[in-house]
């Protein structure tokens, strides 16, 4: 992930816990997501470090396609 979307995802965490707008269950519920939105980030990324290991034409190819 990305420093910045890292960043961003860490003031929204720090926002939902600081707001009284939310319910305690409501609060967990987004911290869930926002973990797993952080380990599906970093699931791809590993994923295209293997890929990259297999050929480094991998690596354009998907950026052709738009992906990273």
């Amino acid at each position: 992930m990305s420093k910045s979307n890292l960043k961003h995802l860490e003031t929204i965490k720090e926002n939902i816990d600081k707001t009284n707008a939310l319910s305690e269950e409501e609060k967990s519920d987004s911290f869930k997501r926002i973990e797993e939105w952080y380990k599906e980030d970093q699931a791809f990324g590993t994923l295209i470090s293997d890929l990259s290991e297999i050929s480094p034409t991998i690596k354009s190819f998907l950026a052709d396609l738009g992906l990273i």
